[in-house]
């Protein structure tokens, strides 16, 4: 499994470019599912913002509608009531999976209940993350992003070694400030980013390329 973990999706040249040097061909020889799982549980999100991404309407994070081959939805809290023979084979033909931002805590749970944390380093496809869909990836979240609140806190997946601030953005703007994000670096153990919507991690055998048009800083390593 390949990672490409954004702050704000596929939102320029160099991201999607990477994307495609992960993909190892062209968009349009690749078959996708997106995953709105973690949208369902933010407040500033919900079942609304989960239709703007599923329908490719949600034009700031360019998930579904580059071009894919074909497209599909992967609904996390639906896998446990299903066998494993109605979605596993469709997972291994999959050759990326386009992971929406929302809550990490609660993606982090489906994720674990449905079997798919299990499963991913067995698949050979591409994560595409978008700020929640990146931040379970990682060690820890801090408090301040999370709004669903299970038994494990701020702890995701740790399947890389770093954490991330994602929407970095100058005062008055949407998104979090380079001080709120030292705030937020100093509640976190080991290496932790600030990164604005237009940067993103490519990661591939636990090598970390930095892929970036815009803003970003390692707050401590």
């Amino acid at each position: 499994m390949k990672l490409l973990l954004t702050s704000g999706g596929v939102s320029n040249p160099s991201i999607e470019n990477a994307l495609i040097e992960l993909l190892g061909k062209p968009i349009a020889e690749c078959n996708a599912l997106v995953v709105p799982t973690a949208t369902y549980a933010h407040p500033k999100a919900g079942p609304r913002q989960a239709w703007q991404t599923v329908s490719g309407n949600e034009h700031r994070s360019r998930l579904v509608n580059l071009g894919w081959k074909t497209m599909g939805i992967l609904e996390l809290t639906a896998l446990p009531t299903l066998g494993e023979d109605r979605w596993l084979p469709l997972l291994r033909e999959t050759d990326v999976l386009l992971v929406d931002g929302g809550d990490s805590a609660y993606l982090c749970h489906w994720m674990l209940e449905s079997g798919l944390a299990d499963l991913l380093p067995t698949l050979d496809l591409v994560w595409v993350g978008v700020s929640a869909g990146s931040m379970v990836m990682t060690p820890r979240t801090g408090m301040d992003f999370i709004t669903w609140r299970p038994e494990n806190g701020d702890t995701m997946l740790g399947m890389v070694d770093f954490s991330m601030c994602p929407h970095i953005a100058p005062p008055g703007q949407f998104g979090n400030t380079m001080e709120e994000a030292e705030e937020w670096a100093a509640t976190i153990d080991g290496p932790a980013y600030a990164v604005d919507d237009q940067t993103a991690f490519k990661v591939v055998d636990g090598n970390v390329e930095v892929v970036s048009e815009g803003t970003w800083k390692l707050l401590h390593a």
